[in-house]
């Protein structure tokens, strides 16, 4: 098989499970007693440990980046195209991590992971998480491979909120901050849609409260459902209509409608096929878990009354953020908040908004425009670390 993996790929890797015995200290005053982190690493850290890249990863990814799994040759990192040797984050320069959040489902401990006082699954009563616990989690972690400060914190949709959050919490500890795609908070429209995504979970009857896991079910047509909407959100109108249209999937021989309520355009078949395949693989409470995060998110909040340019006086880092112009999820007007919330505080930023027609998604996708301003960006961090 090795003959089939691309020069380019970071080639076969396995994850690393990493133990932590000493409580964290959650937002909501609750604490996690211990606590497993799923991580991947790619490249080689330098001596100085002056090349470290960390990814934060947006809501259905996980600590699998890059290359490919070694126990599922299918199974290829979800920003591959943008991290490995000569890509955009270039791992023969920098040597770069992927951590899967706590409350997720790929490893990290999570509602599905066994609670040690109950020895039971945790299920609804894993304690909720926020993005600011994730990177308080992070920074031990970063503690952990002796990383003092990393050359780049980067991610996009959520993983965009951590990389913020990082420089806000930890200005010492990041030096350039890359935010892609992302928002300094969820508009009404945001948390709506989130909603509508969690009852139709909560309302699913193989729910269960959350406690599904005692009776051997899953809710997997309320996670179908959600996942059905997210899907609407992530793809612009251009896109949709280009790759659906109106094209019909299952009609009559004389063209004439069903008239029922099965598949009958193809735009539904993908919705279902893309629903049904998310509900086989990801944690109804770790959905919960992780859109309630998103909704919570809100810097100006929490450190300046409402004042974003007040949340972020006190950070180092500098920034790179990149906007899509058909990402009508966070839209580029959400970007420009942030870009001009950290030049009022005279920070140092660069900023791309990159017309691409594929909405939200834009930021998973090949666009060398997009990729072209983020590897000259990186290659402008390791000329500056001679790297």
């Amino acid at each position: 098989m090795s003959n089939s993996i691309p020069q380019s790929s970071v080639c076969l890797v396995r994850p690393e499970y990493i133990s932590f015995s000493e409580a964290l200290v959650l937002s909501s005053g609750k604490s996690l007693p211990e606590y497993t982190l799923a991580v991947e690493t790619y490249g080689q850290l330098n001596e100085d440990r002056s090349n470290a890249v960390l990814i934060c990863h947006a809501l259905n990814a996980s600590h699998h980046v890059a290359g490919i799994n070694a126990d599922d040759p299918k199974d290829i990192g979800w920003w591959d195209n943008m991290v490995g040797p000569g890509k955009p984050v270039d791992t023969n320069k920098f040597y770069v991590i992927g951590i899967n959040n706590l409350g997720s489902c790929f490893g990290s401990t999570g509602p599905a992971s066994i609670n040690p006082r109950t020895n039971q699954p945790w299920g609804a009563s894993f304690p909720m998480v926020t993005v600011e616990d994730w990177v308080n989690a992070q920074a031990r972690l970063a503690d952990y491979f002796g990383i003092r400060q990393f050359a780049a914190v980067m991610g996009g949709s959520l993983g965009g909120m951590q990389a913020l959050s990082w420089a806000i919490q930890w200005p010492e500890r990041v030096d350039h901050c890359v935010v892609i795609a992302s928002t300094p908070s969820l508009s009404a429209q945001n948390i709506a849609f989130n909603e509508v995504a969690r009852r139709a979970i909560t309302t699913d009857p193989e729910f269960h409260q959350g406690n599904f896991y005692a009776f051997d079910t899953v809710p997997r047509a309320g996670l179908s459902v959600a996942r059905m909407l997210g899907h609407i959100t992530y793809l612009s109108d251009d896109d949709m209509a280009e790759k659906f249209g109106r094209d019909r999937r299952n009609y009559a021989e004389d063209g004439r409608y069903n008239y029922g309520f099965d598949v009958e355009f193809e735009v539904e078949s993908y919705l279902r096929y893309q629903g049904e395949k998310f509900s086989k693989y990801f944690d109804a409470n770790t959905y919960l878990l992780i859109t309630r995060a998103l909704d919570y998110f809100d810097p100006a909040r929490r450190y300046g009354g409402g004042d974003l340019a007040k949340a972020l006086a006190h950070l180092q880092s500098r920034f790179l953020t990149v906007s899509f112009t058909t990402d009508w999820r966070f839209p580029p007007s959400m970007s420009r908040e942030l870009v001009q919330a950290l030049l009022k505080n005279q920070h140092e930023v660069t900023y791309a908004e990159i017309d691409a027609p594929h909405g939200h998604d834009a930021f998973l996708l090949d666009n060398p425009t997009y990729h072209g301003v983020v590897r000259g960006y990186f290659e402008k961090i390791a000329k500056e670390r001679a790297l």
